[in-house]
């Protein structure tokens, strides 16, 4: 008979012989396995030093094009809008004062003014303000001549009545600068707007400026609220712009809906890149054009055109 010994003898062979073929396996395959690892490593190394290379030749033809696109500007623009006055509109919280500002100078290059900043707040243009707004315009404390229209919602009639105390109409008079603060304070206490600076007049000219688009069921009706204020500043004075960046030109942006809308691109001027310098001074040359009763589509979305036409003088 075969005792225990021989079987533990077998037992410790076998397992022995096991591991050795794992070690031989293993080590004759770390070989090739690591020396790939290795090649793939070494090959995304280079990958990502292109990539570098290629992000900062890009980052240099950017500040090139921007420094080159900052010292034309104002040639550009230079007397497109000599003696005239802007309001600026910020629509939403995504309009940085920096982007106020920027505009604010090159309307300054091209002769104009700024005739002061309203920040819209999101009540503005929400459903539930409806009621409080409707209120407002219907009751008895509106400066005296505002003429609102017989019928139309809230939307319709805070925009009549903010186009009527903001602009100045083509060889019309001025509105009295007490009808434009009583009205600006009135719905300041609906929080409603922010009248920005020391003051607030009458001007020529609108722009709104708008970013990102709005969510959730009522984003639409939020855009028909803005949609209506760009209508009566643009009907009431010489021409308004509406500019934004590349997503409120999105289905569910203000400068989307618009261009959505036939009637109302060829009315109002968009503008989808006034975070760059070129959008910038496409805004103020898209104001001198409102001023001739000529809009257009300006930016890099789909069927615009890059820039609006240069005025003679400055070509």
């Amino acid at each position: 008979m075969i005792d225990f010994r021989y079987h533990l003898v077998s037992l410790i062979a076998v397992f022995l012989a096991v591991a050795l073929g794992i070690v031989i396996g293993t080590t004759a395959l770390n070989e090739p396995i690591l020396a790939d690892i290795e090649n793939q490593v070494a090959a995304l190394e280079r990958d990502k030093r292109n990539l570098e290379d290629r992000t900062q030749e890009l980052q240099s033809q950017l500040d090139t094009s921007q420094e080159f696109e900052e010292a034309v500007g104002p040639a550009l623009v230079e007397g497109t809008l000599t003696d005239r006055s802007v309001l600026l509109i910020p629509t939403n919280e995504t309009v940085t004062p920096e982007t106020v500002e920027a505009v604010t100078d090159l309307i300054g290059e091209a002769g104009g003014s700024v005739s002061g900043v309203v920040r819209l707040e999101p009540a503005y243009s929400d459903p539930a303000t409806g009621a409080a707004l409707q209120s407002y315009v219907t009751g008895s404390g509106l400066p005296a001549g505002v003429q609102l229209p017989e019928s139309g919602d809230a939307d319709a009639l805070v925009a009549s009545l903010l186009s009527q105390v903001l602009m100045v109409p083509p060889g019309g008079p001025v509105p009295d600068p007490a009808a434009v603060s009583s009205v600006l304070a009135g719905l300041s206490s609906l929080d409603v707007l922010i009248p920005e600076g020391a003051s607030v007049t009458p001007a020529d000219h609108a722009v709104l400026l708008t970013g990102s688009g709005f969510t959730g069921d009522d984003a639409e009706r939020r855009n028909a609220a803005l949609v209506e204020l760009a209508t009566a500043l643009d009907a009431r004075g010489q021409g308004a712009v509406v500019a934004g960046d590349a997503t409120s030109a999105r289905p569910n942006g203000l400068i989307g809906t618009i261009r959505a809308d036939p009637a109302l691109a060829t009315a109002i001027s968009t503008v989808d890149n006034v975070a760059t310098v070129v959008g910038r001074i496409s805004t103020v040359l898209a104001l001198g054009q409102e001023s001739q009763g000529t809009s257009g589509k300006y930016g890099t979305g789909e069927d615009t055109q890059p820039v609006p036409p240069v005025p003679a003088a400055a070509q």
